[in-house]
This record gives structure tokens, C-alpha cells and sequence, in this order.
């Protein structure tokens, strides 16, 4: 998997994954264009899409009738004394990602716990709750 992308005017960001184009930037209150998406909305949008196409592709294995999912994300930061499940220094910021769910189809509700289980399986989801590593060299 590569991913190019090289510098526009303002702070528009030109993408290229394989043969597909995007534009990043930033709204206007934060001194871009409103061009395109912001680089969190690329990752909350790499996010949804793996829970979809994950929970698809779990539910066809399985032979359950699902139907659609729909999937709804925001991001916060916020400190981790106010989090109940966070080891973090308490005075230490934290990213928080909410995840709505909707999974249309006449499944029950053993195959709704499940496909909820699955979505944290995902693999875009493994990666942003795990230990990763950015390695930077200049060219």
C-alpha cells in the first residue's frame, strides 16, 4: 500500500492512492480553502469505511442477512482524568473516537452483539488502538 502526496497552494494537499486523486485541506476559520476534507476527516473516513466493509464481509461469511451499516464518527480530545477506561497521566490529553452503529437486517440479537464485537476488528481500528510506529526519512 503507497500513498504520495505533495503540497497545493494555501494548504491544499494533493493525494494519490494509486490511480484515485484527492484534495485535503483545512475550512476557512483555520486559514485554508474549505477544498476538501481535513486530514481527520480522512481518518475518521478510513475508519468507517474498514467497519463497513469489515462487518459486510464478516456477516456474507457467516450467511446473515445484513443488510446496510451505517456508521457516524466524531473526534474530542480530552484529558485523561476525565476518562474512566484510560491508563494515561491524568494530566496527559487523549484523542477519544465515538463510533455509532446502525446494522439494518433481519439479524438477531446474538448476530448483533457479534457483528459489534467485529467492528472493533477491524483492521484500521487495530491500527489506531495499537502501538505504531512513523519512521520519517528525507529523500
Amino acid at each position: 500500500m503507497s500513498i504520495s502526496a505533495q503540497s497545493k497552494d494555501g494548504l491544499k494537499v494533493q493525494i494519490f492512492a494509486g490511480r484515485h486523486g484527492m484534495i485535503a485541506d483545512e475550512p476557512l476559520d483555520l486559514g485554508g480553502d474549505d477544498a476538501g476534507p481535513t486530514p481527520y476527516d480522512f481518518l475518521l473516513s478510513a475508519l468507517a469505511a474498514c467497519t463497513i466493509m469489515t462487518l459486510h464481509l464478516y456477516a456474507e461469511r457467516k450467511g446473515w442477512p445484513l443488510e446496510k451499516v451505517e456508521v457516524e464518527l466524531s473526534t474530542k480530545k480530552i484529558y485523561a482524568r476525565d476518562c474512566e477506561d484510560c491508563e494515561s497521566d491524568p494530566d496527559a490529553k487523549i484523542d477519544v473516537i465515538e463510533r455509532s452503529l446502525k446494522i439494518i437486517g433481519d439479524l438477531d440479537q446474538e448476530q448483533r452483539e457479534r457483528l459489534i464485537v467485529m467492528a472493533d476488528r477491524c483492521p484500521v481500528h487495530r491500527t489506531l488502538t495499537s502501538e505504531t510506529k512513523i519512521r520519517t526519512t528525507v529523500i
